[in-house]
């Protein structure tokens, strides 16, 4: 539970769970940056056979913790299981400097992940007593640093693999994933304690998840999986359009496309420390917003960042759109997503039960993982659609995705009531 002594306002494990994430993350994210351009220009795949090992290995690397979240609630413990996965990701980075461990490599990463992804997130909400109102900023905190690590890994590890060989670049990757275990190994002495295996004389039995809490969480991911079919095109359909339908030039330079891709994690950086002031001046006062609340205000945003897209689309009927209007409807998205998806982790982090801390986070990267594939079926969408209709179908989605996160807010209370024993409900997650 929350430690005596504190960091910047919180217990100094966050600090390190924070430092852990950001260093795996720019290991995870510099081997993505070069994965693709490694297959087609160094292995000379085809652009398909490519694009179909990418999705293959990013579904994998999202499906893996819920089977990792169940070895680490049953038999590992968190601990274990983030010190064994941290180190299989670490061997499966350095794997891919040789071409024959290329697949090897690959499935290695993806089960290594399996066993870290779960466990580390779960870990910021043992830091706290339940009621702390610095629990739900604390996730927003913690997501800073999958930001940190997924700006500075292109920008590091992509230009050392595209300069001086793909190689050096994954070999960054797993030197990136070893100083995560470093960290996290040094900080042992400030991370929550595991909790025992046995209950102690005369303490009540663990709460499982309730029929209700269980239903609640289904309805959450399946608006999540909704949302996430818009949110995820920054990536595809977003991508494709900012290098056909976008002039990119600033005065006698063009930008590269790419750069765009590094305004969400900059953006995430900026804006977070302020929304946090916010939420935390609206919770003195006493205002302070449930968390599907949050969540639904935070679709709709998103789905304000996708209308601007359509308004741009409109407006160049078929011509290139000046710049600027991508990089408003990244600082719009951006917004939205701060409100949404570090909430939703939060959330699924504070229903856990203690010896299902794992599980239950696991599942929130499960709806990730059917969120993409959503996406995709959608983003197929892409060559049917001029590009103002089609962002303005994105926009609709996101609306779905809030009306149903804000109808969840009544079985959403109910259900946090009986899983604290009849207290009220919180209001940060």
């Amino acid at each position: 539970m929350q430690a005596d002594a504190t960091w910047f306002g919180h217990p100094r494990g966050l600090t390190i769970l924070f430092l852990t994430n950001m260093w795996e993350q720019f290991s995870y994210y510099g081997m993505r940056a070069l994965l693709v351009y490694f297959m087609t220009k160094e292995l000379l795949l085809a652009q398909t056979q490519a694009s179909f090992i990418y999705g293959a290995y990013t579904a994998a690397a999202y499906f893996t913790p819920i089977l990792g979240g169940v070895l680490a609630d049953r038999w590992l413990g968190k601990r274990r299981a983030i010190i064994i996965g941290a180190s299989i990701m670490a061997a499966g980075h350095f794997m891919m400097t040789f071409d024959t461990l290329f697949y090897v490599a690959l499935a290695t990463i993806a089960l290594g992940n399996g066993l870290f992804l779960p466990s580390l997130p779960s870990q910021v909400g043992d830091l706290y007593r339940h009621g702390d109102a610095r629990r739900g900023w604390a996730f927003n905190v913690y997501y800073v640093g999958v930001n940190i690590g997924g700006f500075l890994a292109p920008l590091i590890c992509g230009t050392v693999g595209e300069l001086y060989g793909w190689h050096y670049g994954f070999g960054l990757a797993g030197i990136g994933m070893l100083l995560g275990l470093v960290v996290y190994v040094a900080g042992q002495r400030y991370l929550p304690p595991e909790t025992p295996r046995t209950q102690a004389a005369g303490a009540p039995a663990p709460r499982g998840l309730g029929r209700e809490t269980v239903l609640v969480l289904v309805g959450i991911g399946l608006a999540v999986t909704v949302f996430r079919a818009a949110y995820e095109q920054v990536g595809n359909t977003v991508a494709l359009w900012a290098d056909s339908g976008v002039d990119r030039t600033l005065g006698d330079w063009t930008i590269p496309m790419t750069w765009f891709q590094s305004l969400n994690p900059l953006f995430v950086m900026l804006l977070t420390p302020p929304l946090l002031a916010y939420w935390h001046r609206r919770a003195a006062a006493g205002v302070d917003q449930a968390p599907l609340r949050r969540m639904a205000c935070g679709a709709l945003i998103v789905a304000g960042a996708y209308l601007v897209l359509a308004t741009a689309g409109w407006r160049a009927d078929g011509a290139a759109t000046g710049w600027i209007w991508l990089v408003l409807f990244f600082l719009v998205l951006t917004i939205g997503e701060l409100f949404i998806l570090p909430t939703g982790l939060g959330l699924f982090a504070r229903l856990a039960p203690r010896h299902l801390g794992s599980t239950t986070v696991a599942a929130w990267f499960l709806v990730t993982f059917a969120g993409s594939l959503s996406a995709g079926l959608v983003g197929s969408l892409w060559s049917r659609f001029e590009p103002g209709s089609f962002f303005a179908l994105l926009a609709a989605l996101a609306t779905v995705a809030a009306g149903l996160l804000w109808r969840l807010n009544g079985p959403m209370q109910h259900a946090d009531r009986l899983h604290t024993g009849g207290g009220v409900a919180g209001a940060n997650a």
